[in-house]
C-alpha cells in the first residue's frame, strides 16, 4: 500500500471490529428489551425516539463512570430512561435490562461473513462492552477472534483515545502494525472519528442506511473520513472476493 494510492482490501492483515451495531443488531435488541418501559410511557415513542434517548443517557453515563462494566452501566441507563418517560422501574428491572445484552441478535449476514473473513484476516474486537456480556454474544457470532479488547479491559469507553491506544499497543505485541489494520465499524461517533485521530484506515458498515439520524449512537461533531463503505458485511465479503480475483 503506497502513500499516494487508495488502499485495497487486500492490503490489510487484521480487521478490528466494533461489535454492537456492526456485528450484533443492538438497536433491535434494545427495542425489544425496553418494551416494559416503552409500553408504559405517557406519550407514544417512535423507534428513533427510543434509540436517541438511549444514546444520550448512555453517552453521558460512559463519560461519568468510564470504569463501570457495560451491563451495570445499562442498568443505570434504564433507570434514567424510566425517569424521563415517567415509568416506575425497580432495581431488578434495571439489572435485567443490563443482562439483556446476551439476547441481542447478530445481523443476518454476520456469522457467514465472519466465517469467510476469518480465512483471510486476523479478526479483532474493540467493543464498548464488558467481558461477560461479550462472551455471551461471541457464542452467537460463532468465530474465534484473534484478540478481544473491551471497555472493561481499557477502563474507558469509545470514543476515548484510551481504547484505541490500548488496542494498538496490544496488537503491536502480536506483530500487527497499524498500517496493516482496517478498523471496521458502523458508528461514525464511536469508531471512525477516533480511528481518524489515530491514523487508522477504516471501513464503514452503514447498517442504518435508509434510516433517519444516528439511532443508538450520538451524532458525530464532524463527518469523519473512511476508506471503504459497505451497507452490510455481506457486501464487504463480495468486495473482498472481487479484490482477490483481480
Amino acid at each position: 500500500m503506497s502513500a499516494d494510492s487508495p488502499p485495497k482490501l487486500t492490503d490489510f492483515e487484521a480487521l478490528t471490529f466494533d461489535c454492537y451495531g456492526t456485528l450484533i443488531d443492538w438497536e433491535s435488541g434494545m427495542i425489544e428489551a425496553l418494551k416494559p418501559l416503552t409500553s408504559q410511557a405517557a406519550r407514544p415513542l417512535t423507534r428513533n425516539d427510543i434509540l436517541e434517548a438511549h444514546a444520550r443517557h448512555e453517552s453521558s453515563q460512559q463519560i461519568q463512570t468510564p470504569a463501570k462494566p457495560y451491563r451495570e452501566l445499562l442498568a443505570t441507563v434504564y433507570r434514567r430512561l424510566a425517569e424521563e418517560w415517567g415509568v416506575a422501574a425497580s432495581l431488578s428491572d434495571c439489572v435485567a435490562y443490563g443482562r439483556s445484552i446476551r439476547n441481542w441478535p447478530p445481523f443476518a449476514d454476520t456469522v457467514a461473513a465472519l466465517e469467510y473473513l476469518k480465512r483471510h484476516y486476523r479478526l479483532v474486537i474493540l467493543s464498548n462492552v464488558d467481558n461477560e456480556s461479550f462472551a455471551a454474544s461471541n457464542e452467537k457470532l460463532k468465530v474465534a477472534f484473534d484478540a478481544v479488547y473491551t471497555a472493561e479491559d481499557c477502563g474507558s469507553y469509545k470514543p476515548s483515545s484510551r481504547n484505541f491506544e490500548y488496542m494498538l499497543a496490544k496488537l503491536e505485541t502480536l506483530g500487527i502494525k497499524k498500517r496493516r489494520i482496517l478498523h471496521t465499524a458502523e458508528s461514525l461517533f464511536h469508531d471512525h472519528a477516533p480511528a481518524n485521530a489515530h491514523g487508522l484506515a477504516s471501513c464503514w458498515i452503514y447498517r442504518r442506511r435508509g434510516q433517519e439520524g444516528f439511532g443508538a449512537t450520538m451524532t458525530p461533531a464532524h463527518a469523519p473520513h473512511y476508506d471503504f463503505r459497505f451497507d452490510s458485511l455481506a457486501d464487504l465479503v463480495k468486495a473482498h472476493q472481487e479484490a482477490v480475483r483481480d
